[in-house]
C-alpha cells in the first residue's frame, strides 16, 4: 500500500512539473522547485526522467527546460482549435491549393524528424504523408532545414553521430547548410526515396528561433529543380506567416 501511495505521489509531482509550462514556456530547475514546493534534488531527478522520456527538453546553453517533442506526438490526436499544429492548418491548405502538392510540417527529435501536421495533395499521383511518422534526418529538404537552422551545439552533436553521417562529406555538407541559410530554403531530389522531391523553408519565431520546417513534396516529375526554385518565394512567405501564428 505504501509503495502504491509513493508511486501515485511521484506521478502527481511529475504532473505538477509539466503543469508549470501552462504559465510560461521555459523554466530553470530552481524556479520549478520553488514554484511547486519541492526539494531541488527531487525536482532534478524528475526533470531527468521527463527529459529522458521526451516530455521535456533542456537547453544546454541556459540550463532551462521547455516542453519536448512527446507533447507534439500526443497532440496528434487532439482536436482542440488552439493546438498549434491545428492553428497552422488553414495556411497549409492555402499553400497546398496554390502549389498543388502535399504540405507537411516537421520537427526534429534527436537524429530523426517527426511529421506533426500534413495536408495531402489532391493530385491523383501524390505523396502520402501520415502525421506522426518518423523519418531519418540524414536526407530530405526538411531535414536540411532543421539542421541548418539548429543551434551550434545541436549541429555538433549531429556531425559526430555515425548513425547517419557515415556517407556524407562533412565539409561539403556544412557548406550546403550555409547556402540554405543564405537563400532561406532547401531542396531535395530523390535523396531519400526514388521518384520523390521536396522543398522546405524554416518556421521561425519572431526572435528568429527555429520551431519547425515547412515542406512541400511530390513526384520528381512535377517538382523539378526549376519548379522548386520558382516555388521558393511562395514557401518562404508561407513559412513566415506560420511563424507569426506561433503562440
Amino acid at each position: 500500500m505504501e509503495e502504491g501511495k509513493s508511486t501515485v505521489r511521484a506521478v502527481d509531482r511529475a504532473l505538477d512539473i509539466l503543469l508549470c509550462f501552462t504559465s510560461k514556456t521555459d523554466w530553470a530547475m530552481t524556479e520549478i522547485a520553488e514554484h511547486i514546493g519541492l526539494h531541488k534534488s527531487t525536482v532534478h531527478r524528475m526533470l531527468a526522467t521527463l527529459e529522458e522520456k521526451g516530455f521535456l527538453e533542456r537547453d544546454r546553453a541556459t540550463e532551462r527546460y521547455h516542453l519536448g517533442l512527446k507533447v507534439w506526438e500526443l497532440s496528434a490526436n487532439l482536436s482542440r482549435s488552439d493546438d498549434q499544429a491545428t492553428i497552422w492548418l488553414p495556411e497549409m491548405v492555402r499553400l497546398r491549393d496554390r502549389l498543388g502538392e502535399t504540405v507537411s510540417i516537421y520537427v526534429r527529435d534527436g537524429s530523426e524528424r517527426i511529421r506533426i501536421q500534413a495536408v495531402q495533395s489532391n493530385q491523383p499521383v501524390r505523396r502520402v504523408a501520415p502525421v506522426g511518422a518518423r523519418l531519418p534526418l540524414y536526407a530530405g529538404a526538411s531535414s536540411k532545414v532543421l539542421i541548418a537552422y539548429a543551434e551550434p551545439h545541436v549541429q555538433q552533436e549531429l556531425f559526430v553521430d555515425p548513425a547517419w553521417l557515415y556517407a556524407i562529406d562533412l565539409d561539403q555538407y556544412k557548406q550546403q547548410l550555409d547556402e540554405i541559410v543564405a537563400q532561406g530554403y532547401a531542396t531535395s531530389f530523390e535523396e531519400r526515396e526514388p521518384g520523390a522531391a521536396a522543398l522546405s523553408a524554416p518556421i521561425l519565431t519572431r526572435s528568429g528561433k527555429l520551431v519547425a520546417a515547412l515542406s512541400v513534396s511530390g513526384p520528381a516529375s512535377r517538382l523539378t529543380m526549376d519548379t522548386m526554385r520558382s516555388y521558393a518565394p511562395v514557401m518562404i512567405e508561407s513559412a513566415k506567416r506560420l511563424g507569426m501564428m506561433i503562440v
